[in-house]
């Protein structure tokens, strides 16, 4: 509670990005909300139940530590899926619980079998097919191996869906290995359709393969970073926007990062601000310091060329980010005053300081922005 700086999540920002989700994917496909990364950065423990009181009922993540947050923030009824880190004791933990997971080696679906025969449960997998990315999956060659351990043990091991991922579906460069791909899935699932075995659940696509390939839709997608309100691509808001008539970005951003003015002090032209000799004052200087450093997740690329709003208005970062404070240049604003509101991330009156802005000044994704925010910042929601 006495951390310098907190972050803001927008109840109604999320319905909106739901509303849009939900209104492109039609009634009969489910959403799964992937929360991995903390939640892009926003907090498994905030976002979740907002999630929970907007009606989702799937959850993606990558680990059975994330899916453990994911049941204790959440009390609706609801579905878990692991798409990563899954053995030993935190697998037995996850068949025991209920909780699905991807099976893309031999390994773990023994493992889970064994398991599910020495507790008596059926252990609920998502089949992973290596189509292409070659990252995880099941090679087409070792299908029949799978094939046989699901006919065999059809009393501990549920078929609950077959899955792939593509490999880069946000860029129009990847289309023809993005296609093979999809060929390659199509195939997989064609063949243990013939053997009499059919997924519950048929599964392909990301944010990005869900709105630039919305035939592989199937029965489910896994959204992440759409629901946030942030696209995967331009290419993939430039593909959406084309032909329409409104090209005004549908989705809202959920998360705000704000901290305060901590201390202000006047600077002498010619003398140097920060740590080393990187900014020189020119012209009588007053600057701000704000109590957040690289340690709160403010990239310290962002020195000399970051921005933040204060009073409406957007200031430029000068000297060095320090690992807890920044400094910046607040002449033009003399009206200034310890305690003032400054925003890092987000609107304050009709200005915003984006999360793609960042990108731009540190070449980091949005995803690696977010993700990297610290733990330990507040999360608290907004209207």
């Amino acid at each position: 509670m006495f951390e310098p700086s907190y972050i803001e999540l927008s109840r109604s920002a999320l319905l909106n990005n739901l509303r849009f989700l939900r209104k492109r994917i039609g009634s009969h496909v489910k959403l799964s909300c992937v929360v991995k990364g903390n939640a892009y950065g926003h907090g498994i423990e905030t976002f979740v139940p907002m999630l929970c009181e907007a009606g989702v009922g799937h959850f993606s993540v990558f680990s059975a530590s994330e899916a453990e947050r994911v049941r204790k923030a959440c009390s609706c009824g609801h579905d878990i899926m692991i798409m990563g880190e899954v053995d030993g004791d935190a697998l037995e933990w996850a068949i025991s619980e209920g909780i699905e997971f991807f099976v893309f080696d031999k390994h773990r679906l023994e493992q889970a079998l064994d398991i599910a025969q020495r507790k008596n449960r059926k252990a609920l997998i998502h089949i992973e097919l290596e189509t292409g990315m070659n990252r995880t999956g099941f090679e087409k060659s070792e299908l029949d191996w799978v094939a046989e351990k699901l006919e065999e043990h059809p009393e501990h091991i549920h078929f609950r869906g077959l899955c792939t991922h593509y490999a880069g579906a946000e860029s129009i460069a990847n289309y023809l290995r993005v296609q093979r791909q999809m060929r390659r899935y199509r195939e997989g699932l064609n063949y243990f359709e013939s053997r009499g075995l059919s997924p519950e659940v048929r599964h392909t696509c990301c944010s990005a393969a869900m709105m630039m390939f919305p035939r592989n839709r199937y029965d489910l997608v896994r959204v992440g970073i759409m629901q946030y309100g942030f696209w995967p691509s331009a290419e993939t808001f430039v593909k959406y926007v084309m032909g329409r008539k409104n090209r005004k970005d549908p989705l809202k951003r959920v998360i705000s990062w704000k901290s305060h003015v901590m201390s202000i002090k006047e600077v002498s032209p010619g003398e140097f601000i920060g740590y080393g000799q990187s900014y020189q004052a020119r012209e009588n200087m007053r600057t701000a310091v704000i109590p957040v450093g690289y340690s709160h997740g403010y990239s310290r690329e962002l020195s000399n060329q970051g921005r933040v709003l204060i009073r409406g208005q957007r200031v430029g970062v000068v000297g060095i980010v320090n690992m807890n404070m920044l400094l910046v240049d607040i002449t033009e604003i003399p009206e200034t005053e310890v305690g003032d509101e400054v925003v890092l991330i987000g609107y304050q009156g009709d200005m915003e300081i984006t999360v793609a802005s960042f990108g731009e000044l540190t070449n980091q994704l949005n995803y690696e922005l977010l993700t990297r925010l610290p733990h330990h910042l507040p999360r608290k929601q907004t209207d």
